[in-house]
């Protein structure tokens, strides 16, 4: 077999472009002692000696990601820098889309978080360089708010900081727990990667066709090795802007008639009495989910108009003074700042008690066969037009100094270091609201999956909306979620012989959490009063609504919104005493006042062997893991008729053992097999001892932690056949079961306030009032359940066809995953329901067809993902919530000018695939809403 060692590459416009690729005579040879194991940093990287050989380009990139796959034991799926380069990818996630079993979710046109193998961002753990860090980003309310849980957001970083991704789906010992689906290790670009002094420039222009705004992109990259090879430094530099439109309609979920004191008695649908209309109103009627009729609990329209500057650094040091000795030094920083402006239109009163949906007159409606009321006339409805805005900011920084050094020819001791931080902040979060009370002849129409909604009355004018004092809102509510970890992790290693490597290491993590919030002290409702003519000119006219939505004929196009700067002048809110706002001392922020701190404490031990010497053509390894958890939450919760502080604490541990096996029963084509025990601990938003209450327009809720939630366990089998024919060429076919043993979920009820044993005094200066129904939600503890799937992967370069054909090659896979998992819909477990696992999407599949030559190259990209559950149960009667399939086109082309200079143009969700979600097994809408097409056009230079 022989080896390669990296001579040249090239940092791309996306990212750090690290080639290698292998020569045919090593498709052919017998694997030799897998070269890629776990360093201390334990990250997936190419241990490389050997002929001199430049390759570069997208399919060499594949050569040398497939050649990491073939050699590691366990179960690792590799995207290389050019992978990540030449992908026309926005960030991480949309490059981990790639990968076999990789599944993501979208905010504001872009990827967010991922699931892998069917399972969530929470089930997924985030190591870079080696150590864990997590990201945290906030998103839209109806993309899930700001990231209170475990799962990392990838949208904080460009890909340009990282020359390699990888996804471990199978455990090892020497891999800290803490994943069921899979690990992700994102590794930067590091000086001795580059065989010579190299710098790069990039610069690209990123139009998207909603918004129709140009905005720039630019990075860089330098690195330098001293002439002994004994030091090196590089520093890379991205920094982008997008501006995008997010646009549609969102609908706040679907009620049942009953809801909310029901519809007026005057109400008349045909066929239905006013009883079968308000089903569900009077005590004892419980069977809303087949009798009750529904109805959308706030239709409505929303328009987002988003700013994003993004700014990345990454910095690396390596000294190897002798051939024994390695010392590695890496920072990484990354900014995500952005401003989000938002105009809304709502038939609010749909979602009001007392003077909202108990004095609405339905007129006359048509109800579906899933007991829908999918279009009818109203009168007597309050609207509600609304501004928001909002300054978001997330600061990520990591600092890791990585040893490894080699005792003599047998063994090598290592470690890592380090400490990461992610702070997120939303210091301005202000909305203000105008209302326009019992308005008649309101329409709305859900027979198409775009909504008819006719207000019936002008929106476009001032002079149908007040601002009233009790009724409208300025709602002040600025917050903060801060997440650190320091790592500190060694090991030993002894190679006995040729056959058999012993391993052993200890780990320790210290992770904090803390978030906070700072709402209005007199209320969001308790406003200044304004006349017709005080308010006219405090407000503008929103317009430009619904292109590329094909808007039903009657649904505004335009609306007059609050203008947020002339309010605030107005109203003075800045110094005004009313519009003061406070932390714990308010009521409704007080829940966010959250802290967690948990410390890992791990101990393991593996062994690994290749009995090819000993004639036997298996290698593989086998281990376990000791690991001990303390953790200590705080919160504010209710005792009696105060609201106090309170802290919990607990500890538990767990043995976690695992094996993997690999027989290669031709030179070509191997077997795995794998199997091992892992845990995922419960979301830290999740753990605290206190609860938030929270008033909101109509949405009331009440959510509370459960400190003593246990972690989510599994015991996992994998096995797999991999036929490498050829180098580049890759043919797989895996099968996994995961027996989850218990896991966490959200159980959701609906309850009067005045049941929830708080005081009355928490609702002052709101809306609601003590006999209000609210939402509560706790996470508890359920019975798990079996999941089960498959995955197929091709990767093919068709270079034994003639001529041009030669030059075109694919990359497929497709998997599949079902599960069957048991929801509580009662605390005391006396009712639950199957359903599969939350963020769970049954098939997933991606292609990517491409065409390279020396100079030109041209592929296409499409990445498909079937719908998934967000919340089981569901609120209000429905089954569950959830979010629809989704397909992405993308495509790239790219032209080298000279060996230095490249142009290429990316065409990124060429189709602007809508964001599609629903609630309940009958698909009622909740949110539809599309961002646009981007296209980046760029040029990069390489000296």
């Amino acid at each position: 077999m022989s080896r390669i060692r990296i001579l040249k590459t090239v940092f791309a416009v996306s990212s750090a472009a690290a080639a290698l690729a292998t020569s045919s005579a090593w498709a052919q040879a017998q694997p030799e002692t897998p070269v890629l194991q776990s360093e201390p940093e334990d990250t997936v990287e190419q241990d490389t000696v050997g002929q001199d050989i430049v390759v570069q380009g997208f399919r060499a990139s594949l050569t040398s990601a497939i050649n990491i796959k073939r050699n590691q034991t366990a179960t690792v799926d590799v995207i290389k820098a050019e992978d990540i380069a030449e992908f026309p990818d926005l960030n991480l996630a949309e490059s981990l889309q790639r990968i076999p079993g990789v599944a993501i979710s979208r905010v504001n046109g872009e990827g967010r978080n991922i699931s892998v193998r069917g399972l969530g961002p929470e089930y997924s753990r985030v190591r870079i360089n080696g150590m864990e860090a997590i990201g945290t980003t906030g998103g839209t309310d109806n993309s899930g708010g700001v990231n209170r849980g475990r799962g990392f957001d990838f949208n904080i970083f460009s890909s340009d900081l990282f020359n390699s991704l990888a996804v471990r789906k199978t455990a090892t010992a020497d891999v800290e727990e803490g994943s069921l689906g899979g690990t992700v290790d994102l590794q930067s670009a590091k000086p001795f990667d580059y065989k010579k002094n190299t710098a790069v420039i990039a610069a690209a222009a990123s139009y998207n066709d909603l918004a129709r705004k140009t905005k720039p992109r630019v990075s860089g990259l330098v690195t330098a090795t001293t002439d002994d090879g004994k030091f090196g430094v590089l520093l890379s530099v991205a920094y982008e802007e997008r501006r995008l439109t997010e646009e549609g309609a969102n609908i706040t979920r679907w009620t049942y008639g009953g809801f909310n004191g029901g519809f007026n008695p005057a109400s008349t649908i045909q066929g239905k009495t006013i009883g079968q209309i308000n089903y569900g109103l009077l005590p004892g009627e419980t069977d809303v989910a087949t009798k009750g009729l529904f109805h959308p609990r706030i239709p409505g329209l929303v328009s987002y108009d988003i700013e994003q500057k993004r700014l990345g650094a990454a910095l690396s040091l390596q000294f190897q003074p002798t051939d024994k000795t390695l010392l590695s030094i890496d920072g990484l920083y990354s900014r995500l700042d952005g401003t989000r402006t938002e105009a809304q239109f709502q038939a609010i009163g749909f979602s009001r008690s007392g003077s909202g949906k108990p004095q609405t007159i339905i007129r006359s409606g048509t109800v579906d066969a899933d007991n829908n009321i999918v279009s009818g006339t109203f009168d007597a409805v309050d609207l509600r037009t609304q501004s928001r805005y909002d300054e978001l900011k997330t600061d990520f920084y990591q600092l890791t100094a990585t040893l490894d050094q080699k005792i003599g020819e047998n063994f090598k001791v290592g470690g890592v270091v380090g400490y990461s931080r992610s702070e997120f902040r939303n210091p301005v979060q202000t909305t203000v609201t105008m209302d326009a009370a019992n308005t008649n002849g309101f329409f709305y129409d859900f027979s198409t999956r775009f909504p008819t909604i006719r207000p019936g009355v002008d929106v476009t004018n001032p002079a149908t909306f007040a601002f009233t004092n009790g009724t409208s809102e300025v709602r002040i509510r600025p917050q903060t979620v801060d997440n650190s970890f320091t790592n500190a992790k060694g090991f030993v290693e002894w190679t006995v012989s040729p056959i058999v490597k012993l391993k052993a290491g200890a780990d320790w993590r210290k992770f904090e959490y803390a978030s906070t919030e700072r709402r209005r002290l007199q209320g969001e409702t308790v406003v200044t009063t304004l006349t017709g003519a005080q308010l006219a000119p405090l407000t503008m006219l929103y317009s430009g609504f619904g292109r590329g939505l094909d808007v039903p004929e009657g649904t505004p196009t335009a609306w007059v919104v609050p203008n947020l700067a002339a309010f605030q002048n107005a109203l003075n809110t800045a110094g005004n005493p009313l519009y003061a706002t406070g932390g714990v001392q308010n009521a409704t922020a007080r829940g966010s006042f959250v802290t967690v701190q948990e410390k890992d404490l791990g101990f393991w031990g593996m062994s690994e062997f290749n009995l090819a010497e000993a004639g036997l053509p298996v290698r593989g390894d086998v281990g376990v893991r000791y690991v001990k958890t303390d953790q200590f939450s705080t919160g504010y919760a209710g005792q009696g008729a105060t609201v106090d502080l309170v802290g919990a604490d607990r500890s538990y541990d767990r043995w976690l053992p695992s094996a993997n096996l690999v027989l290669d029963v031709t030179p070509n084509l191997l077997v795995r097999v794998a199997a091992a025990k892992t845990i995922a601990r419960a979301g830290i938003g999740s753990l605290t001892p206190g609860g938030n209450l929270n008033v909101s327009g109509g949405n009331r809720t009440f959510s509370s932690g459960n400190p003593d939630l246990l972690p989510t366990e599994s015991t996992n089998l994998d096995a797999s056949i991999e036929w490498y024919p050829a180098p580049g060429a890759l043919y797989a076919v895996s099968v996994f079961q995961k027996d989850i043993g218990t896991f966490v979920q959200t159980l959701s009820t609906t309850v009067p306030y005045s049941s929830l044993g708080l005081p009355d005094s928490l609702l002052a200066g709101t809306t609601a009032s003590p006999s209000d129904a609210f939402i509560v939600s706790q996470p508890v503890n359920s019975n798990g359940g079996l999941l089960r799937g498959f995955e197929v992967n091709v990767q093919q370069p068709f270079t034994f066809l003639p001529g041009f054909l030669s030059n075109f090659g694919i990359l497929a896979n497709y998997t599949y995953v079902s599960s069957d998992i048991e929801y509580l819909l009662a605390a005391n477990g006396s009712a639950t329901v199957e359903a599969p696992l939350l963020g769970l999407s049954k098939n997933a599949a991606n292609a990517t067809l491409y065409f390279e030559t020396k100079k030109f190259s041209i592929r296409g990209s499409v990445a498909y993902r079937s719908k998934y559950l967000t919340a089981v149960p569901g609120t209000e009667g429905n089954a569950y919530n959830g979010t629809n399939a989704t397909t992405n086109f993308d495509a790239q082309i790219s032209y080298n000018v000279t060996d230095s200079l490249k142009l290429s143009l990316e065409m990124i969700n060429l189709t602007d695939e809508k964001n599609d979600q629903f609630v309940d097994e009958t698909n009622r809408l909740n949110v539809l809403t599309h961002s646009g097409r981007q296209f980046v056009l760029g040029a990069r230079m390489a000296f």
